[in-house]
């Protein structure tokens, strides 16, 4: 195991707002010196490709493709995963344990009653150069619900691991999606497509495999809105009702219910997780070669720029130890990797952040290897600005996942990721402290610079933010509409004391006097800071704009469009979903879509959810 002696930041399971004082994660006796290069490694490619670009150029770019596209039997497949790594022997789907294999073949078993689309993806089809009118066939929904297998498809499950709520829990695996294969696009990229509830497989234990109605919409709706965010994400083709009905017991208590059925096929690069790559460590020295051909994989495939490397590329570091020894990352492709890794999480987390939302369960099993947000169970945005909010209920005793802990989280996954690199001997202890350290240095150079823009200053200024932050969580202040709203403040240092919140007026509901006092001496000391800029306020209010959301996928939405689809009603699912592909504009006539959560959007099943599906 690596020896984490600088590691600050803990868990703990009572508030502690070390991320709202911007204090840094690691001690700052281990300031780091770049012998040649002083950018962060990220920033360094043999394809001139930032780690965290490279990955969401694919996700978030959907340029036309000169009018390539192909239907659903003219995909070109190019299954690397089975065919490049170790996988099972045994082709049933019975509950066990599957030893030295990276995944087991299995074939999508969901039962099907006249399946409809309920919604797609024009944009995820874009990508995988699918023409759009194959979403009119009428047999869409048999191949996307799993009921009739795709032309040249190759359908698996992955085995993984993973630590839930920070206990080692071994083998999980996917026990109830089904990749049906990977295919290459016309621009060469890798996509992935997997039906989620499709199914049992080895690795369903004691479930069914299957997934209901209500989970896959909140599944789908949020895969494309956080892309549309602008945050690294797996993405969403497809969803598709069953027409059976699944038994389900929401809120664990007994009361279990029949459900509608659904499946939804999600799509990215790559699903693996820091799980997949765990498991096999976990396993003794037998598999640990597994977790090197794997690593080996990952980087030919998805890291390709780290193959490439030369010693021209040459980064190294000091350790900032007593011997002040030097690491050069490009003389071990394994640990260029995992810095690499870390700086994706931290960089996806930052921006977590900055639109206040909340994961959920921030389990090793549920961290992308390529940085990108996955496994979307109970996720929830911040209405009432509550650093401790979580939308778990399972998670509701220790609060481990709640939004204030999300960036320590991260640190402690990657230490387990880290940790799994040392165990197989890829990397030492030096260069798992530095993709530690990175992860740190990453995530406050993010987090400072999101903060920064949205509130339009022209540098990071760490009292005003923080005493913001403090105010906000006073008051229970709706963080997305305040943020937006703080645009409207002008950097006018004449205007009245008794004018200044009015433009804040929306977001500052029932505070009483001491409050509002509050309030204006901090608005003042913004209008300095603002009038100092001397940016004209139209101008910062547009860059204000385009990184506050005026919309995001509150959790009473998503009920609402729920609650419609499981009447057999999906219109309000796909009004929802345009309305999330343009979270940063005005978009006359939805302004209902940006209001405050009603009363009831805070009863039990709304607002927070357990891990049941």
């Amino acid at each position: 195991m690596i020896k984490l002696h600088h590691l600050t930041a803990s868990l703990s399971h009572n508030y502690t707002p070390s991320i709202f004082r911007h204090r840094l994660l690691f001690p700052k006796s281990k300031t780091l010196k770049f012998n040649i290069k002083t950018t962060p490694f990220s920033a360094m490619s043999s394809n001139n490709t930032s780690s965290v670009d490279s990955v969401t150029d694919g996700l978030k770019k959907h340029n036309l493709n000169d009018g390539f596209k192909v239907g659903l039997e003219d995909v070109n497949w190019d299954h690397s995963f089975v065919r490049e790594l170790p996988g099972d022997s045994r082709a049933d789907v019975i509950p066990r344990q599957v030893f030295h294999a990276c995944y087991s073949k299995v074939s999508p078993s969901v039962q099907v009653e006249n399946p409809q689309l309920v919604a797609w993806s024009e944009s995820v089809a874009e990508i995988l150069d699918l023409d759009p009118k194959e979403f009119e066939r009428p047999d869409f929904p048999l191949f996307f619900s799993g009921a009739t297998p795709l032309v040249g498809g190759l359908s698996y499950a992955q085995c993984y691991g993973g630590h839930q709520f920070g206990t080692w829990a071994g083998q999980l695996g996917d026990g109830r999606a089904i990749t049906l294969g990977e295919l290459l696009n016309s621009k060469s990229q890798r996509w992935e497509l997997q039906l989620k509830g499709a199914g049992k497989t080895p690795y369903s234990r004691f479930a069914d495999g299957l997934a209901v109605l209500r989970s896959s919409i909140r599944e789908f709706l949020c895969s494309e809105a956080i892309h549309s965010l602008g945050i690294p994400t797996t993405r969403a083709l497809s969803l598709v009702t069953t027409g059976k009905y699944v038994v389900r017991d929401m809120f664990y208590d007994g009361n279990a219910k029949e459900e509608p059925g659904a499946v939804v096929c999600r799509v990215a690069q790559s699903f693996l997780r820091f799980g997949s790559f765990q498991i096999h460590a976990s396993r003794g020295p037998e598999d640990l070669k597994i977790v090197r051909t794997l690593a080996d994989y990952t980087i030919r495939h998805h890291f390709p720029h780290i193959d490439n490397m030369s010693k021209s590329d040459s980064l190294s570091f000091s350790t900032g130890q007593e011997d002040d020894s030097v690491v050069d990352l490009t003389s071990n492709k394994y640990a260029a990797w995992a810095v690499e890794v870390a700086e994706r999480t931290a960089s996806m987390i930052a921006s977590w952040q900055g639109v206040g939302f909340t994961h959920g369960v921030m389990n090793t099993d549920n961290m992308s290897v390529l940085g990108l947000t996955i496994d979307y169970g109970p996720f929830g945005f911040l209405d009432a600005f509550d650093p401790s909010f979580t939308p778990n209920t399972t998670d509701l005793p220790g609060r481990r996942y709640c939004f204030a802990n999300q960036p320590d989280v991260g640190l402690w996954n990657i230490a387990q990721f880290v940790s799994t690199l040392s165990t197989a001997e890829l990397i030492n202890e030096k260069e798992a402290d530095y993709a530690l350290e990175r992860y740190g240095t990453k995530f406050m150079d993010d987090y400072q610079a999101v903060m920064t823009k949205k509130l339009g200053l022209p540098k990071y200024n760490k009292q005003l933010i923080s005493k913001l932050l403090n105010h906000m969580a006073v008051d229970k202040v709706d963080y997305t509409n305040f943020f937006r709203l703080l645009s409207n403040i002008k950097a006018d240092s004449t205007t009245p004391d008794e004018e200044l919140l009015v433009p804040l007026k929306p977001a500052l509901l029932d505070i009483g006097q001491e409050r509002k006092e509050a309030w204006t001496s901090w608005v003042k000391i913004y209008i300095e800071e603002l009038s100092a800029s001397g940016v004209p306020d139209e101008e910062r209010k547009a860059s204000m704009n385009s990184v506050n959301p005026k919309y995001i996928l509150r959790n009473y939405l998503c009920q609402s469009a729920i609650d419609m689809a499981e009447q057999g009603d999906f219109e309000e699912v796909r009004r929802l979903l345009k309305v999330m592909e343009r979270p940063y504009d005005e978009q006359p006539g939805m302004e209902k879509y940006a209001r405050l959560p009603p009363a009831w959007a805070y009863r039990p099943g709304v607002r927070m959810l357990s891990c049941s599906s």
